[in-house]
């Protein structure tokens, strides 16, 4: 392998973004993209709605078709998993013994389901929701299931949740704190959805602890709580949150908390090492400059894209406004900006008429927006925080306020 190219490690959004735009950029070297699964690059975000549902194939989940590697001269090693980093060398080792050499390597490992130590996590009928394989035995199982006991409130747990009761399952969802998503949003869209689920049938218990999985045969049975209480289950989906996975990086010597640490411009200590995507924790400009790891599409992409940049000779920091969406059942969630620390929320709407967005503030300053089924607040919301621009808690309030020309005014 000439050791001019660019490996990248890891197949989901980020490590296929890299490949695509420096092909795109006109990068003109070697590629070689490896993925740990045995099939072509997907989405990720379908997985637990329309593709668990049955609405959409594998088709519409990839990437790009096949063809697509081989017109722009992509090597993808499918089913592949690279085992280290000899960074003296330049060269990745895969599983069987095989090594690559790079000019540049590119960390996408992203991340992988935290998995309790729970009695009888290994029993059948314990699944997850994060790879297609994951999925593809998750929606069989779905189908024969009839009480689903699902372990934590966040994006993926209540998506889960929506397509279960849309299929007439029994739901029950168990979450430690006190509210759904208590990590991401803030309390008024927290108790709207909670309140939407539950009248679309869904049980919670918060402040719910699981301490066992009880089955026979094998078979998963019930979920036993601290207190001593036992719920039906024929199905558990934990979904907990994940790990980064930073051991390769680690185990090559490179920082890792929280995920691999790389600077402004997305590089490791040693300048031939990127990391990108879930597994990397970055200075972010939106967090005070803070290090910070976020789990979104629109950050792999992005992150990926930067990369692309500085291989092609056009280096600069990653500055983009994160953002994220979640789809649960009729309702679409979509958030701008990062709202962890905000001291003061502000209603733009009525959450009684399934439509509205909350501003988020720190001190005064405007933080992040979440917008449930109003899209163009959303898009409005994106442009105001990525051009540095604010809107006051009374403007917010004031539906009659016109954001889309407050994103479009000049500053000075």
């Amino acid at each position: 392998m000439a050791s001019d190219g660019v490996v990248i490690v890891g197949a989901s959004h980020a490590g296929f973004q890299v490949a695509a735009s420096l092909r795109q950029a006109g990068f003109d070297g070697r590629v070689v993209l490896i993925g740990d699964e045995p099939v072509l690059p997907y989405q990720r975000p379908p997985l637990s709605k329309d593709y668990l549902d049955g609405k959409i194939g594998v088709d519409l989940l990839l990437m790009r078709p096949e063809a697509f590697y081989r017109d722009h001269r992509i090597d993808y090693l499918p089913g592949v998993r690279a085992t280290g980093i000899d960074r003296a060398g330049k060269s990745v080792q895969l599983a069987g013994g095989k090594r690559l050499g790079y000019g540049h390597l590119v960390l996408a490992t992203g991340a992988r389901n935290r998995v309790p130590p729970l009695p009888g996590i290994e029993l059948d009928g314990v699944c997850y929701l994060r790879t297609l394989a994951e999925t593809e035995a998750l929606r069989q199982r779905l189908a024969a299931a009839e009480h689903v006991v699902v372990i934590g409130a966040g994006f993926i747990g209540l998506e889960f949740a929506a397509v279960a009761r849309a299929h007439g399952k029994h739901v029950c969802i168990l979450e430690l704190t006190d509210r759904v998503m208590g990590r991401v949003v803030a309390v008024p869209t927290s108790l709207f959805f909670a309140e939407a689920h539950a009248r679309a049938g869904v049980a919670f218990r918060f402040g719910a602890q699981a301490v066992r999985i009880a089955g026979n045969n094998g078979r998963v049975e019930h979920v036993e709580l601290a207190g001593g209480d036992k719920l039906r289950a024929d199905l558990v989906l934990i979904s907990i949150g994940v790990v980064p996975n930073g051991e390769l990086a680690a185990a090559a010597g490179l920082a890792v908390a929280n995920g691999i640490v790389v600077d402004e411009m997305l590089s490791t200590a040693d300048p031939a090492i990127s990391a990108i995507g879930d597994c990397a924790a970055f200075p972010c400009r939106h967090a005070d400059g803070n290090p910070t790891r976020l789990e979104a599409v629109q950050n792999a992409a992005d992150h990926a894209r930067c990369v692309a940049d500085r291989l092609v000779g056009k280096p600069h920091p990653y500055t983009a406004l994160p953002w994220f969406w979640s789809e649960q059942g009729p309702l679409r969630l979509q958030i701008a900006g990062l709202t962890t620390g905000q001291d003061q929320s502000v209603l733009r709407g009525d959450p009684a008429s399934g439509a509205f967005s909350v501003f988020c503030y720190r001190g005064g300053e405007l933080l992040g927006i979440e917008s449930v089924n109003r899209p163009a607040d959303h898009a409005q919301a994106r442009r105001l925080l990525a051009a540095g621009r604010q809107v006051t808690p009374d403007q917010a309030a004031d539906d009659s306020f016109d954001l889309r020309a407050a994103a479009a005014a000049r500053v000075g």
